[in-house]
């Protein structure tokens, strides 16, 4: 399947470290997030990759190119080990990349990829959620393959986290799965009909692609996604799967920093250093 990977936010929650370093090149361990999503997508079966960049991103495409000077001066120094991983980058996948032009919204980033997906259905996952070690788009796949319709990954979250997020009511059709009734984006914690969070992850038919021209812009003149996902409903089912994993909105300074801690921790080469740091520290802190 096709992925589209929405890359142009501007990073304003990461102020003034993204002023002019995109938020998806921001590292967790030895890699920037944004490798992550990617390498996630291609071991989910992705064949093709979409990624909507916008002014300021650069940055993004030259990670995934081949770096000449680079890979010659680690083979001319005899690093042959760190020049092959580093080659591996660019040989990760197909990588497409197109502009939005204006930041409107997820929405209308998704939309800047329909003369890519055509009439095929197709994974959306955002640039800044990373979720390592899991078969997240196998498992949606096969909810698609089993129910037809749409499909959105969603997790439970804090009461306080819920405003962040778009949110789901349904009914659960089995375990893990739920038929969705209804999506609210960003409610109060007090109108959410529950706190199960759409987080990044989405499969999605063509036909959304015709409804999001559609879709009037909301609060800050942006396109939601969920906005679109809303009328999609009353036209096809939509599906909801819950998948027991570690995953992070890195988007948010406490998540990236505990991505970072998190897969520190589970690394062969840093992981008993790190351990000893943070029990140094947390004396420390006493």
């Amino acid at each position: 399947m096709k992925v589209i990977i929405p890359a142009a936010g501007l990073g304003t929650r990461f102020l003034p470290v993204t002023k002019s370093q995109p938020k998806e090149m921001l590292p967790v361990v030895e890699k920037p997030v944004i490798q992550y999503v990617v390498e996630e997508a291609v071991a989910g079966g992705a064949e093709d990759i979409l990624l909507i960049t916008g002014r300021g991103k650069r940055a993004i495409e030259d990670h995934f190119d081949r770096s000449m000077e680079l890979e010659e001066m680690l083979e001319r120094t005899g690093n042959t080990q760190k020049m092959r991983e580093i080659r591996k980058i660019s040989e990760i996948a197909q990588i497409f990349y197109v502009r939005q032009k204006t930041p409107r919204g997820l929405g209308d980033a998704v939309l800047c990829g329909a003369p890519f997906v055509g009439s095929d259905p197709f994974f959306v996952m955002l640039g800044d959620v990373l979720v390592p070690h899991n078969d997240c788009l196998t498992r949606m796949k096969e909810v698609y393959e089993k129910y037809g319709g749409s499909v959105v990954w969603v997790v439970p979250v804090e009461p306080h986290k819920v405003s962040r997020y778009g949110i789901i009511s349904g009914r659960e059709v089995e375990p893990g799965v739920w038929e969705v009734a209804d999506l609210i984006e960003k409610p109060p914690a007090n109108e959410a009909p529950s706190n199960l969070a759409i987080f990044g992850r989405y499969l999605l038919t063509p036909r959304i692609m015709e409804i999001l021209p559609k879709v009037d812009a909301g609060r800050g003149g942006e396109i939601q996604l969920t906005d679109a996902l809303r009328q999609l409903l009353r036209e096809e089912e939509l599906f909801a799967v819950t998948i027991d994993c570690l995953s992070y909105d890195t988007g948010d300074m406490i998540s990236w920093l505990e991505a970072n801690v998190s897969l520190a921790l589970q690394d062969e080469k840093f992981g008993e250093q790190m351990l000893e740091s943070i029990r140094r520290l947390t004396d420390q802190a006493k």
